[in-house]
């Protein structure tokens, strides 16, 4: 067997190890390590044979010393010794087949030994023609039960976090753009749009033999699968579970492929009718782009400005009003960026729940260029959480004063303080008044009702104190919903209190969604993009809280920590 040098053929291995300890079982542990090491190495920046070289493999965080081990025999021989050991214990394509519901690494053994079956295609093949119902345990209704299962395992829409999505599209840019004869690839779908869960990754690439770029990705060590292939497009399952299509086109067609393929079908829809009184011919019949209207359309704005319209960003196009409002040259066009945000919000320290000291966390703002950060630990409500004393905080205070001497970013010290079930604050009014911001939150009793909850948050929305609402809703996304309230009721509170409203970057939250924000925006209600960062490398949450933000159609001009240091702390000063 060949040396493994590709760092995605690496991944692909330690990601087939993780999967066969998770199906071997009692191993949950080592598995989710094996599967943590494969997302390390797919993310190098460095060398893998350099590290291997200089004996640096474990440094690399999520690498310890059994899988630096097993990389180090993948690199120079190909092969793991561990995972030719699961593999003689496992029956062969057990990950793929374990995949649809019902099938038992028993059964799957069984099938392999009657049948010689390894792949979901196998299976299928074989229930259709009748060969599985006459193996011992299984009969004429597990025949039909699997085929069930195979035809809804196919169907069914996975949803994953934005942040994964970033994180698998980029691995696979980063791939194809490998190819020999590839001119541009971009991410597109759900993932450009930057919505909070993505039900499948698509990538759109060009190049003068698209058919090439395809072979190429099919070829991805990450794959385990293909689902559908054609000439232009090709549909595959990767090793973490998620289904990913690469749309491949010729240069010319880029610009309409990357438009069609980001979506929302909503937006694709509604633009039709326009597309087509002006004599645009988008897609053909067969689903193919009509090369006839092609030449002149060399990018999206072009693509907008022959309908007779204002260039419509990604997070926009939902069919929410952006048609129209482009249709009469009327959407804002100084959305806020990444680039427009000057201070970090809404961070924690070792002094509650962080994982790093105030110091790190104060150099690695200052590392991405940010003028100020705020140090918004949890009062003393959250135990669970460390909520700082006010003993202690007297001591994180000194702390920051003696962390701001050496350094050039302006350390604002704040708090993340509990909305309590009354209403009021935690800590006593002498302490709010010496903080530079505070953060208002909810973090426990989320089961109150609408009435209760809704009382809650006014009374905390209008303490006299500058406050900023934190996580508004609550929610965790694809675990706990937004507690209930009446959200518009406290939107026009908070129009007349002082106030502002957190978008949380955390992309487990992404409080508040972007129809609120639309609804904040209609009463003037001015917003802070945060990252509700736990450790240094949260900090790069902010990107998620900006394309949040950007999909509540948010302005550079409506985010305070947009402003610079001395506008920032006027804006915010509780008294």
């Amino acid at each position: 067997m060949k040396p493994k040098k590709d760092k995605f053929a690496i991944a692909a291995a330690l990601q087939e190890i993780g999967a066969l300890l998770d199906l071997k079982g009692g191993q949950y542990f080592k598995a989710r390590a094996y599967k943590a090491g494969a997302r390390a190495i797919a993310e190098l920046t460095d060398d893998v044979g350099k590290l291997i070289k200089q004996n640096r493999l474990t440094f690399v965080k999520g690498i310890g010393y059994a899988i630096a081990k097993q990389i180090e025999q993948l690199y120079q021989t190909g092969e793991s010794s561990m995972l030719n050991e699961l593999r003689a214990q496992l029956p062969a394509g057990i990950i793929e087949l374990s995949r649809i519901p019902g099938l038992s690494i028993q059964k799957v053994e069984r099938l392999q030994e009657e049948l010689g079956i390894k792949s979901v295609e196998e299976l299928r093949a074989a229930c259709e023609a009748g060969k599985v119902r006459n193996i011992k345990g299984f009969g004429a209704k597990t025949e039909q039960k699997i085929l069930d299962a195979i035809a809804g395992h196919e169907n069914r829409e996975q949803f994953i976090h934005i942040h994964h999505a970033w994180r698998i599209s980029e691995k696979i840019i980063e791939y194809v753009s490998t190819a020999r004869g590839l001119m541009k690839v971009e991410a597109a779908g759900e993932t450009r749009r930057w919505k909070e869960t993505v039900s499948q990754i698509v990538v759109v690439a060009s190049a003068k033999n698209p058919q090439a770029i395809i072979e190429h990705f099919i070829r991805f060590p990450l794959v385990i699968g293909a689902e559908a292939k054609t000439k232009q497009q090709c549909t595959v399952v990767l090793s973490e579970g998620f289904k990913a299509t690469l749309i491949a086109v010729k240069p010319q067609e880029f610009a309409v492929a990357l438009w069609w393929a980001t979506g929302s079908e909503a937006h694709l829809k509604k633009v039709q009718p326009i597309a087509s009184k002006k004599k645009l011919k988008i897609v053909s019949g067969n689903g193919n782009f009509a090369r006839d209207s092609l030449p002149r359309l060399k990018s999206e704005t072009d693509i907008y400005k022959r309908m007779g319209m204002q260039y419509v960003p990604p997070e926009l196009r939902e069919d929410i009003g952006e048609i129209e409002a482009a249709s009469k040259h009327k959407l804002p066009d100084d959305l806020i960026t990444t680039e427009d945000i000057q201070g970090m919000v809404h961070c924690h320290t070792m002094y509650s729940d962080g994982k790093h000291r105030v110091e790190q966390m104060v150099a690695a703002a200052e590392t991405m260029g940010m003028k100020y950060i705020t140090i918004t630990d949890h009062s003393p409500t959250a135990f669970y959480a460390g909520g700082v004393k006010i003993d202690r905080l007297q001591q994180q205070w000194e702390e920051i004063d003696r962390v701001q001497e050496q350094t050039k970013i302006k350390i604002l010290k704040g708090t993340e303080s509990d909305i309590l079930a009354n209403g009021s604050l935690d800590y006593p009014d002498w302490i709010l008044e010496q903080f530079d911001v505070i953060v208002a939150s909810i973090h426990s009793r989320y089961k109150m009702n609408s009435d209760q909850m809704t009382q809650r948050v006014v009374t905390a929305m209008r303490q006299p104190v500058f406050k900023i609402w934190g996580h508004a809703l609550g929610r965790l996304i694809q675990r706990r919903p937004p507690f209930e309230c009446r959200v518009e009721e406290i939107l026009d509170v908070i129009a007349e209190s002082r106030a502002a409203i957190e978008i949380n970057g955390d992309p487990y939250r992404l409080d508040l969604e972007p129809r609120w924000i639309r609804e904040a925006r209609k009463r003037k209600i001015k917003f802070v993009i945060s990252v509700d960062a736990h450790s240094i490398n949260a900090l790069d949450n902010v990107k998620y809280g900006v394309g949040i933000a950007r999909r509540g159609w948010v302005r550079k001009g409506e985010v305070l920590n947009a402003l610079g240091v001395k506008a920032f702390q006027k804006a915010v000063r509780p008294v």
